[in-house]
């Protein structure tokens, strides 16, 4: 889960890069606000598995 977390981190970089480079006209708003979703859901298991294993 680690590693989904840090590549969804990395897909938001890669998106924001797209969207203020305008090298593909597009709209990535939707797909950015769907990656801070997944990165909070993510973000959210990690700590409540590290939680978990402390206990």
């Amino acid at each position: 889960m680690s590693i989904a977390s840090k590549e969804a981190r990395e897909t938001k970089y890669w998106l924001r890069l797209l969207d203020k480079s305008q090298v593909v006209k597009h709209d990535y708003s939707k797909y950015l606000k769907i990656i801070e979703h997944i990165i909070n859901i993510v973000t959210k298991i990690v700590k409540t598995s590290q939680e978990s294993l402390i206990k």
